[in-house]
């Protein structure tokens, strides 16, 4: 077997000098080989056999397990560090254009990522070379591939992200950051290992093509026909008329001779028509070469070929020479375990579907014959080379187009491929088994296009809920974390992870999941245990960005819970566009319907400490809220015009504050209308948003270079809405009730279900001032206050009544007036009150109490005490 060479140079590593790279990974897999009772008491610690494990990992860079050499190589980093340590006020705030249309992006399709590109852009910001940056959600390993580009991007796109983040070349330290990617999959890991490695393209190249061309011979009894080769062979699966009792082949049922989709399906026996909704499937009973049992499977039967001619490509029909070619494919003696999805085989978890996956209980269940040999004599072939690892890579990467799962819609013409369906396990009624030679060469291409690194960043394989990190030891943090239950990543990773030998513990899986257990409750509690590690190991007045994709309001707001609540403080919340770009201030229960931004800091030990001395005085109220305002965007800046900062605006920094006080489990010192009227005399006002002294005289500069204003556009999903949009429409243009009610009703989106919304009088009445003209208008400090005051009566009214209600036997509160109950809420969080919270949050629709921040703080502070 073909034996790499080109690694046989001396290496230092951790202070140790070895010959080799092999001497290298052969020292540390031995350490290694000795830590491993330690390491498996540690949550995320995967499954598998210890030398599975150890063959696998390529220490101390890169572990399939929680890697116990992170310490070390923090340390190293800390002394190597030249530059003085970057002081990032205000978080990153400009609009950024992305594709994800890239070479690194298309190397490895996995669940979720975000390309490295978008990832530059907040390290150019928020970091100096040396500097080192933790993802514990790490993916495929964006963020450490994005740290190790800051030296070796192409000069085009440095200069593309000066542009975008109005930054000088001297304001932008470019080079190679540190960084430590770690995730809970040894999948997500393993591919993170390779783009995070010193990639040798060259020999990668070499030894790949050597495989390729070993393996062509071996495949092509199977996918050459006539001397020309495959492209695929389409599978379908057969149903049962309910009229008749006979059996029919999907496709044939399905489609017309020219490949279109048949307005009815006819049973072909006796013409019934077959309900598409309903279709019976048909099952046979087979002997499972791997399992050595008789077993009952879904029937498929190969239909039609794809291969290359002199002409093109042809589509024909299967023959008895394929057939023959087939059936001479003897798995019996190939060495692959059974090995039963997720442990369980039937019904093993959110993607299982008993009208789908009838009779698919074991991994190989989903491959091809052809292809479980093509794996097996892959894997074989690779074992002696020194890039095997990169070579597992390679399979890995292909291994997505090798299942069942591959679509066949022959509908579609020259794209009937339309590949697995994203985020499940779905198996079609038509696949295609794809000719993986040519899946190799495909990607072969790729990976050498797309992995330009040749630098070595740190890989873990562990939990986010207990990292191995010193304390204060990071100095940025970019995250992915996965988001409810978007994706079942454990059930996906099984497929992959069978051919690795090593699995998931999903143990702490932070998912959404009815097969584990885990409601929304729990995986709150798993992002706040992540959360709170995050927040032990940065470093003070240091930064934390997340990214989040989910449409579900009450996922959203879990999120933002458990950033507060683990002790960071929400700066900003921004869109971002992963395909033309584009970030947009937004807050509130609308802004799930795209991909978000949320940046966050940890505040300064200097201010905690003070907090600590103040946290029953008043004038604690106003250091958080100077420290806050320090830590927010100063000017927003859209098409050439100044825009509005909602962060900035009373009601916003109100809940901000409450947060912070309610997170430190302590009472609120001030009410609304002290607040308003607080907030005017220790700070500056501009255009409905308070700015320090030092930063209004910035904001006024700047707005006098785009003097142009943009209110900020919201849609009034909730009454919190609604004041804030009457208050941007009413500023400085009082208007009559006749004039506002028809944009009132434009700007209402769909309101949350239970919420009441009162009527837009009612609104006006208790928020605003009316004018001799009968206009209403947005009232001073002194009346705002004086407004509020009248407002938090009615609203503590309002809440008695759903105290009285839920005292009644099976009392349920099916719609409320969330502002009541914020306003309730707190008066008994004050009061000490916390059974009365519990009773009515157990009484309201759970939806109400889970996609409000606010309400959601106050509860999980009273359950605890109750």
């Amino acid at each position: 077997m073909f034996q790499d060479t080109t690694q046989n140079q001396p290496v230092t590593v951790l202070g140790k000098t070895f010959n080799s790279e092999k001497e290298r990974r052969d020292y540390f897999r031995e350490e290694l080989r000795k830590q491993l009772p330690e390491l498996k008491k540690m949550e995320g610690f995967p499954k598998g056999e210890d030398e599975d494990i150890i063959n696998l990992s390529d220490p101390p860079f890169y572990t399939a397990c929680p890697n116990p050499w992170l310490n070390n190589f923090i340390a190293k980093w800390e002394e190597e560090k030249k530059l003085t340590p970057i002081n990032v006020k205000s978080p990153l705030s400009v609009d950024i254009e992305v594709d994800k249309n890239i070479a690194s992006y298309n190397v490895h399709s996995y669940h979720t990522k975000v390309p490295h590109t978008a990832i530059l852009r907040y390290l150019a910001y928020y970091t100096n070379p040396g500097d080192i940056i933790l993802d514990a959600f790490g993916g495929t390993g964006m963020t450490g591939y994005a740290a190790s580009m800051m030296e070796y991007e192409d000069a085009k796109i440095k200069l593309n992200i000066e542009r975008e983040l109005n930054l000088d070349k001297d304001s932008i330290n470019w080079g190679v950051r540190h960084s430590i990617v770690s995730d809970l999959s040894p999948y997500a890991t393993f591919i993170s290992s390779i783009f995070n490695s010193s990639f040798d393209s060259e020999t990668f190249f070499v030894n790949s093509e050597k495989v390729v061309e070993k393996l062509k011979q071996k495949m092509k009894f199977i996918f050459h026909s006539s001397s020309e080769s495959i492209n695929y062979i389409a599978y379908t699966d057969f149903i049962l008329c309910r009229s008749c009792g006979e059996e029919q082949s999907f496709y044939e049922v399905s489609y017309n001779d020219d490949f279109s989709l048949k307005n009815q399906i006819k049973c072909l026996h006796c013409s019934s028509i077959i309900d598409k909704k309903k279709l019976e499937k048909s099952y046979e009973h087979i002997y499972d070469e791997i399992t050595k049992t008789t077993r009952i499977v879904r029937k498929f039967r190969p239909i039609l070929v794809n291969q290359n001619s002199n002409n093109g490509r042809k589509l024909r029909n299967w023959n008895e020479n394929d057939q023959s070619s087939i059936d001479s494919i003897k798995i019996s003696v190939i060495k692959i375990k059974e090995h039963k999805i997720l442990d369980k085989g039937i019904n093993w978890g959110d993607t299982w579907r008993a009208g789908v996956h009838k009779g698919f209980e074991f991994l190989h269940d989903f491959y091809d014959k052809s292809i479980i040999l093509f794996i097996n004599e892959y894997l074989e072939e690779i074992e002696n080379y020194e890039n095997k690892n990169q070579l597992l890579f390679l399979l890995t990467a292909i291994l997505p187009k090798l299942t069942k799962l591959n679509r066949y819609m022959p509908q579609h013409g020259s794209r009937a491929l339309v590949g697995p369906m994203a985020g499940t396990l779905y198996l079609p009624s038509m696949y295609v088994v794809n000719n993986p030679i040519d899946q190799l060469e495909f990607q072969i291409k790729k990976i050498i296009k797309g992995i330009k690194s040749k630098k070595q960043q740190i890989v873990s394989t562990n939990s986010a809920t207990k990292l191995s990190i010193n304390d204060q030891s990071i100095d940025y943090i970019f995250t992915d974390p996965p988001f409810g239950a978007n994706i079942m990543y454990s059930e996906l990773n099984s497929f992959p992870e069978q051919w690795l030998k090593v699995s998931t513990d999903n143990t702490c899986e932070a998912i959404e999941s009815k097969s584990q257990n885990k409601s929304l409750f729990e995986y709150q509690d798993l992002m706040l245990n992540s959360f709170n590690e995050y927040y032990r190991v940065l470093k003070d007045d240091k930064w934390m960005t997340v990214v989040f994709s989910n449409t579900s309001a009450s996922v959203w707001n879990s999120i933002q819970y458990s950033i507060n609540k683990a002790g960071f403080v929400i700066s900003s919340v921004f869109a971002l566009n992963k395909g033309k770009g584009g970030l947009q201030s937004l807050i509130g229960p609308t802004a799930v319907n795209q991909d978000l931004v949320i940046s966050c800091y940890k505040p300064s030990i200097e201010f905690i400490d003070n907090f600590k001395n103040n946290e029953n005085k008043v004038v604690a109220v106003w250091d958080f809220i100077y420290m806050h305002l320090s830590h927010l965007p100063l000017h927003l800046l859209k098409d050439k015009s100044t825009s509005s900062i909602i962060e900035r605006s009373p009601k916003i920094l109100f809940d901000r504050l409450i947060a912070f006080y309610v997170q430190k489990g302590l009472p609120v010192p001030i009410d609304a209308g002290k607040f308003q009227q607080g907030l005017r005399e220790n700070f500056i006002e501009r255009d409905g948003m308070f700015f320090t002294n030092e930063q209004v005289q910035v904001y006024d500069k700047k707005k006098q270079e785009n003097p142009e204003f943009i209110q900020l556009s919201l849609l009034v999903s909730s009454e919190q809405d609604g004041v804030l949009w009457l208050k941007n429409y009413l500023y400085g243009n009082p208007m009559s009730y006749q004039d506002i009610q028809p944009q009132w009703m434009q700007a209402l989106a769909g309101v949350r279900k239970g919420d009441v919304v009162p009527e837009l009088a009612i609104i006006l009445e208790e928020n605003f001032l009316k004018d001799e003209n009968g206009k209403w208008y947005v009232p001073n400090t002194e009346n705002e206050i004086d407004l509020e005051k009248m407002r938090s009566k009615r609203l503590l009214k309002q809440f008695e009544s759903y105290k009285t209600e839920v005292l009644k036997p099976k009392g349920k509160l099916k719609e409320v007036r969330v502002e009541a109950l914020r306003a309730g809420f707190k008066e008994c969080y004050q009061d000490k009150d916390f059974k009365t919270i519990v009773l009515i949050g157990d009484r309201i629709p759970n939806n109400l109490l889970m996609e409000d921040e606010v309400l959601l703080q106050f509860y999980d502070i009273a359950s605890s005490r109750v």
